[in-house]
């Protein structure tokens, strides 16, 4: 497939807006901040003015259009691109939302150079002819299923990652966990921290950083309960680790519960719903995921 030309954002410059710096115009009218400003204000076609290269402290006439390259110059991940299976639930200029399968990592790392999300993205991008690099917004687990946010350039996944953990950008799962909590709705404010010894593995310690969890049981069956939970705030393991605190982990989590492969291969969680702001429309957008099935059966 041919190249797409690389993602630009333009400005038609108002009566209001005329003789105003275009630094200033790039900041309060395209939203672009500082760092996103000094990386493409050096590149030769970074910024145009009615097509032509200027400088950020030329004061622009009504009716004249500024354009802004967004989109990556160069590659900087270090990521290698590699064929995998991407489960698209929306796409556009500026981001990605995917269905994660359980058992996918994320990022790259120790034991996974080349069968993750960010290898099957840049492996797609090239085969759609996409400019971009790998710009995930927030994380889930390997064995975390479900909706997974990724830029497709650096100012919509630095607009997303600073609407986190705000009412502009909400995340909500479908767990299961073993036993039935009491009381069966409430918020879980415990601070998590590392485990002394474990590269991998959090706690819940005084000393940790803050962490709440919002929760509410759907129903119950089999001494499990299906939960709909919210993030707060968005520590490692949050609510994996909240669940074990209260005497609830989840089912199969190998980590901070029992392992049980006969039940399901993984911790019993999937990331159902989001609702945010698109990075560069300001658009609300909710997308919702229904519960897989491996999950459905521990509570049918």
């Amino acid at each position: 497939m041919s190249a797409q030309p690389p993602r630009r954002l333009a400005l038609t410059v108002t009566p209001e807006q005329a003789g105003r710096k275009i630094d200033t115009l790039m900041r309060t009218g395209l939203g672009l901040s500082g760092t996103v400003i000094r990386r493409v204000k050096w590149l030769s076609d970074g910024i145009l003015l009615d097509g032509v290269r200027v400088h950020t402290d030329v004061r622009p006439r009504a009716g004249q259009v500024l354009s802004v390259l967004v989109a990556d110059g160069v590659r900087r991940s270090g990521i290698v691109p590699a064929a995998g299976a991407l489960d698209i639930v929306y796409e556009d200029a500026d981001i990605l939302i995917l269905n994660k399968a359980p058992g996918v990592p994320v990022h790259p790392g120790p034991g996974h150079f080349s069968d993750t999300i960010g290898n099957f993205l840049l492996d797609y991008y090239d085969k759609e002819g996409i400019q971009a690099d790998f710009h995930p917004v927030h994380r889930l687990d390997k064995g975390t299923s479900g909706l997974l946010v990724v830029a497709k350039h650096p100012h919509a996944q630095e607009a997303l990652k600073n609407a986190l953990h705000t009412p502009d950008f909400r995340r909500f799962y479908l767990a299961v966990c073993e036993g039935v909590p009491q009381p069966p709705a409430g918020l879980i404010d415990a601070p998590i921290g590392s485990v002394p010894g474990s590269l991998i593995a959090r706690r819940v310690a005084a000393d940790g950083q803050p962490s709440r969890t919002r929760y509410e049981t759907l129903r119950t069956a089999h001494d499990r309960a299906l939960l709909r939970l919210e993030l707060e705030t968005g520590r490692t393991h949050q609510i994996r680790v909240h669940m074990a605190h209260l005497g609830h982990p989840l089912t199969g989590d190998f980590l901070y519960g029992t392992e049980d492969p006969a039940l399901i291969s993984r911790p019993a969680l999937h990331s159902a719903q989001l609702r945010l702001l698109h990075p560069v429309t300001g658009k609300p957008m909710t997308f919702t995921l229904p519960l897989p099935a491996d999950m459905a059966r521990l509570v049918e």
